[in-house]
């Protein structure tokens, strides 16, 4: 039992990233992270839209959002992602684990006052989900802009995560007459379903994002 545990303990931190292109990469295949912050000893975690600028976050919210302006003052924050890529069943309820790439990155953040600077950022959001998709919709109007608060969150530190591969079955297990192996999983994009009131023909962003998960 003592042997199994330090094994386990080895294999955890084989699966540890601290190369920042290997921590981008996959901040860069999503777009859904947790922020999480503390604010006079309440902590909190908030679900948020994020997209990564060069070696900073961009998040964005209510300006009249009181968490957005704690955050916006830089009090210490952390931001955390994961993606699964797949479900891992052994031969042994111990075995059981997941496939994923996961990112937590340290860091404050800062409050974009300027038009320019969050009008850019707010393109850059549309771009970082669907590419092409910014040129292909209005930008932000002057109230629009005046009612959304855009954080730019400095990346101080940064490590990633990932498991990939089978499960980790014991020799002893090997003839137990249980399926083992790998159920990946992977987000998809269904059919597009146009607004009642749209007659327009399916934009170039969206037939690509399509025609890509074809061909993946």
């Amino acid at each position: 039992m003592k042997v199994r545990a330090r094994h386990q303990v080895q294999r955890i931190k084989e699966r540890a990233r601290y190369e920042r292109a290997d921590a981008y990469a996959i901040l860069d295949a999503a777009f859904l992270a947790h922020v999480a912050f503390s604010v006079d000893g309440q902590p909190f975690a908030i679900p948020m839209l994020y997209a990564r600028q060069a070696d900073a976050l961009l998040l964005h919210g209510s300006i009249a959002s009181r968490l957005m302006r704690k955050l916006g003052d830089g009090v210490e924050a952390c931001v955390s992602m994961t993606l699964v890529d797949g479900l891992v069943l052994a031969r042994s309820h111990f075995h059981h684990s997941v496939n994923y790439r996961s990112v937590v990155a340290f860091g404050r953040a800062r409050m974009l006052a300027e038009p320019e600077l969050k009008s850019a950022a707010l393109a850059h959001f549309v771009d970082a989900m669907l590419p092409g998709r910014a040129a292909e919709s209005r930008p932000p109007d002057r109230n629009e802009l005046a009612a959304t608060a855009v954080l730019h969150f400095e990346i101080v530190d940064i490590s990633a995560k990932v498991r990939s591969g089978g499960p980790k079955d014991d020799k002893a297990d090997l003839e137990l007459p249980h399926w083992s192996g790998v159920v990946p999983a992977a987000l998809r994009f269904e059919a597009p379903q146009p607004s009642e009131d749209c007659a327009v023909a399916l934009p170039a962003s969206v037939r690509n994002l399509l025609a890509a998960g074809a061909a993946a």
